[in-house]
């Protein structure tokens, strides 16, 4: 079967695959420490589970508006206003399954062939892979270690040309868990501002953001109406399977987007939706819990990874992902990622799976248990005196 060509631009998420990979092994009797998935080791709260099965029983399952229920929407717009985040009308949110989509409606939306896209690399893969789909050139902002991971305003500077439309921002940071500073958003709005760039304001980690001084580009005159803001419920309320994700566009987009979501989706599905007004409404405690418990999980991985011979780890700065450098093991960080896999039970990915500049680097993710993170390093430790034996 021959297909389309635009398929050999599409990539994937190596997450899954690795994932595949451990349960298989899982199925032959050996233990894995999963520590590649992207996703709270949480139960969704009570209060949210229990708003699906009150909607589920109350018929709330049929089709409801593309950019979603009125009553979600408005509360979207309250919960980011009351949170400080952004003042923005019900009109201009649009919901949908799983936050991905809204990279997948934005760049569809604006980009084609000749138009030239910034992305963060390492970043989330689906940033290079979705732009090469729509036709679009990707063009990479290294993230660099001297830099904690972070932008280099002077040198994202240097890669905006006359071609440029897009500029994707992402913090904190998947893979790196890295978070801007304010003076960095400060420059990145400028340069924003100056070449009249839109950007897609990826935050679906703003609630684990660890930094005292947190600033958002929506922080800064002159960036709403040129950004486009990105979250959703996986990361904050431990909804990942749920698939709920929400944007907030510009107003001349919202017609656009809705109109590609019609044709992709319909709609995101109708209960879920009242479990994520409860969400939003309701209780924060739960929410704190787990960020305090990421927050101990952090110190006792990054102490562990710096214990361990030829690797050094940054402390991240939110999120959940630690991604140690590995480069003086001498080996490449796909080939240590499957020993550590086939050899060592302890399942994480490459750098390389978010980017060429990737390398040299692993990433692991810390929303597991402090007893599974301590056997993961004990099992690296294991694994590298065996190997320089």
């Amino acid at each position: 079967m021959k297909l389309a060509n635009r398929m050999e631009r599409l990539g994937t998420e190596s997450a899954f695959e690795v994932l595949a990979r451990a349960r298989a092994l899982e199925r032959t009797g050996r233990k894995v420490v999963h520590l590649e998935l992207g996703e709270p080791d949480f139960d969704t709260p009570a209060h949210i589970r229990a708003a699906a099965a009150k909607a589920l029983e109350e018929g709330h399952t049929h089709y409801v508006p593309a950019p979603g229920i009125p009553e979600l929407r408005s509360t979207v717009a309250d919960f980011l206003e009351r949170t400080g985040r952004l003042r923005t009308t019900p009109e201009q949110v649009v919901v949908t399954p799983g936050a991905k989509m809204i990279m997948f409606l934005a760049i569809m939306a604006l980009c084609e062939e000749g138009d030239e896209v910034i992305y963060p690399n390492p970043g989330f893969p689906m940033y290079e892979s979705l732009t090469a789909f729509a036709g679009a050139t990707p063009v990479p902002i290294p993230l660099r270690e001297r830099n904690r991971f972070t932008v280099d305003p002077d040198e994202l500077a240097s890669l905006v040309t006359d071609r440029t439309k897009l500029l994707i921002v992402n913090s904190p940071h998947n893979p790196c868990g890295s978070s801007l500073s304010a003076e960095q958003v400060d420059a990145i709005a400028e340069i924003a501002i100056k070449n009249d760039l839109l950007v897609l304001n990826d935050e679906v980690y703003w609630a684990l953001d660890y930094a005292a001084d947190r600033r958002s580009l929506l922080d800064i005159d002159g960036m709403v109406e040129r950004t486009i803001l990105l979250d959703g419920w996986s990361k904050t309320f431990a909804m990942t399977g749920w698939r709920l994700g929400y944007g907030v566009f510009p107003q001349a987009l919202v017609e656009p987007v809705t109109r590609l979501l019609i044709n992709t989706a319909s709609c995101t599905s109708a209960f879920s939706q009242h479990a994520a007004i409860a969400a939003l409404t309701g209780p924060w405690d739960e929410v704190d819990k787990m960020k305090a418990a990421f927050l101990r999980r952090r110190d006792v991985i990054v102490s562990g990874l710096n214990d361990l011979p030829g690797v050094s780890c940054v402390e991240p700065g939110g999120a959940f992902y630690a991604f140690p450098n590995i480069s003086e093991l001498g080996m490449p960080a796909a080939e240590l990622s499957t020993m550590l896999l086939e050899q060592a039970g302890v399942a994480c990915l490459p750098g390389t799976a978010f980017g060429a500049h990737g390398e040299g680097h692993l990433r692991l993710s810390y929303a597991n248990s402090i007893e599974d993170i301590q056997a993961a390093i004990d099992a690296f430790r294991t694994l590298l005196s065996e190997v320089a034996r």
